[in-house]
């Protein structure tokens, strides 16, 4: 791939694999004939529910979004029955004016605070870490290092969730729902697309995963997108077996497009035993932090 990717093809898909997942009768119309030419459905009844005219929404279906207005966006949005996630992976997509002049040139690698260093190397219990744009692992404690690996080992380059899960198949080997792993990290993925489709080094692992990945290419072509939060992970570590742990991701105030992500484990349970006997085998592992 070039040092970018496409906004006006990647609004253009969006919107039409939107469309696509909805019938009529889901949205109240009455579906005439069995037979209908396109999936989902059509422009014109995407339209009358937006309620903006046929021409109108199908240059917006075209990818010339750059002048729409919010009040549009939103009623195509409720239209399509958009989750938030999805609404606002819209809204960078067309990029109204107001949010251009916002949006900043994308960056290199991002640095991580002192404090947030500091705080992450007090937490000996729990595996936590900070990742940032493009699935980059920034920074991380030794529990981490105990249960994911030593990241510290790998190039820079190499330290990241979505190279890791579909490159590294020890890590399909540690998540018991890869396939659920793997689907999040291309919806993340599509979420930092919208928002840096300028970003060549974004652009660039898109394609270094699509050439190597076949699941990469066939989830990235869904143009599903998510935002991180919470849940948890079934995980079957080499040293202590299978353990389920609870994930928290908070946004930071300063830049949120870095977090800080928490696993823990059910007081109790027998993942909270399997952490403690990482704790206590993993105490010589070294804390990874930028360098």
């Amino acid at each position: 791939m070039d040092g970018q990717l496409d906004r006006r093809a990647e609004l253009s898909e969006f919107l039409r694999t939107r469309r696509a997942r909805l019938q009529p009768e889901d949205v109240g119309l009455e579906s005439f004939g069995r037979h209908r030419r396109v999936p989902g459905l059509r422009r014109e009844e995407l339209a009358q529910l937006a309620g903006v005219s046929v021409a109108y929404y199908t240059r917006l279906e075209q990818g010339n979004g750059q002048n729409v207005s919010a009040e549009v966006l939103d009623a195509v949005a409720r239209a399509l029955r958009l989750t938030d996630a999805e609404q606002a992976h819209l809204t960078h997509l067309a990029k109204p004016k107001q949010q251009r002049r916002r949006a900043g040139a994308p960056r290199g690698r991002q640095p991580v605070r002192v404090a947030l260093l500091q705080l992450l190397d007090s937490i000996d219990t729990v595996p936590a870490y900070v990742t940032g744009r493009r699935s980059e692992i920034l920074a991380w404690n030794r529990m981490s290092a105990a249960l994911f690996g030593d990241w510290g080992k790998l190039p820079a380059a190499e330290r990241n969730w979505a190279r890791l899960v579909f490159l590294n198949p020890d890590y399909r080997e540690l998540f018991v729902d890869w396939e659920q792993k793997a689907y999040d990290m291309v919806s993340f993925l599509r979420m930092d697309a919208g928002r840096h489709p300028d970003d060549p080094r974004l652009s660039a692992l898109v394609g270094e995963l699509s050439v190597k990945s076949e699941e990469f290419r066939r989830l990235w072509a869904t143009h599903d997108v998510k935002e991180k939060s919470y849940g948890f992970k079934r995980m079957r570590h080499p040293l202590v077996g299978d353990l389920t742990l609870s994930f928290e991701t908070f946004r930071l105030v300063d830049d949120d497009e870095q977090a800080f992500v928490t696993y823990h484990a059910e007081p109790g349970s027998p993942a909270a035993d399997a952490l403690r006997l990482l704790a206590s085998w993993g105490t010589d592992a070294p804390a990874s932090l930028p360098t």
